[in-house]
């Protein structure tokens, strides 16, 4: 937790970090009325999934069709943060804010911060339980992002069963699986999706593969589509965003 703090004030230097305190109705941004954004959180118990490659990708790729949009970054790492750190080092303008925000407090927080935001997406955490039942509390729709390997699909179990305890108390809340990086020209990604097809909710059509640009934009604190805008893996997340927009119609 003090390198998420220690994050975090950086961050807030740089403009990109929570406020101290969420702001009160009377100094909430105009034009929302009362209505709050979509929350869209990013989990898997397994490490390794991808979740903060997916989340500020989304994250981009709702914000440059003009929503407004808030990333919370509720690991620990403070990945997320440290990928807005570096877009600011490097001089990329700001798409959208990204706030530390990894406390079991975040079903109660988010609710509040997405009353400014058309979208507010959690880069969720791995193997810290009592962080992920609070992000699905919060959650309008659960993307749990898996590898296509028969581990990760094994280890989707234990998401499943925190997302059927948390529709105890939220029933209306909407999840899928996001098959990502999927090895190109194998079938094992329709392997994968198979493996899934005994779940209790169905996986996206929308498969995001394994590039090199991803991995080359975490270093840079870019998106996919300032790289290459026409690059695959540009086409795959505006796909993704497409898929997730729609379920929350």
């Amino acid at each position: 937790m003090e390198v998420t703090r220690a994050r975090t004030e950086a961050a807030q230097k740089s403009g990109t970090a929570l406020p101290e305190a969420v702001r009160t109705p009377e100094n909430r941004l105009p034009g929302r009325q009362g209505q709050p954004g979509k929350v869209i959180a990013l989990l898997n118990q397994k490490g390794g999934a991808g979740k903060t490659t997916l989340a500020t990708h989304l994250a981009g790729e709702l914000a440059m069709a003009g929503s407004r949009v808030t990333l919370l970054d509720a690991d620990p790492q403070g990945s997320a943060l440290d990928w807005a750190q570096r877009r600011l080092q490097n001089g990329q303008g700001r798409l959208y804010g990204v706030f530390g925000l990894a406390r079991d407090s975040l079903h109660q927080e988010a609710p509040q911060i997405a009353l400014e935001a058309d979208y507010v997406v959690i880069d969720g955490p791995p193997r810290v339980a009592a962080l992920a039942r609070s992000a699905l509390l919060a959650a309008d729709l659960v993307l749990i992002p898996v590898q296509p390997s028969a581990y990760d699909v094994w280890a989707s179990h234990e998401m499943v069963a925190l997302i059927a305890e948390a529709r105890v108390f939220r029933p209306q809340l909407r999840a899928a699986f996001v098959i990502n990086r999927r090895v190109v020209g194998t079938v094992i990604g329709r392997e994968a999706r198979a493996a899934l097809a005994d779940q209790p909710f169905a996986a996206l059509q929308a498969e995001v593969s394994q590039r090199i640009v991803f991995a080359d934009s975490v270093a840079a604190g870019r998106l996919a589509c300032e790289a290459a805008p026409k690059c695959a893996a540009a086409r795959e997340i505006a796909a993704l965003a497409q898929a997730v927009q729609e379920m929350l119609r």
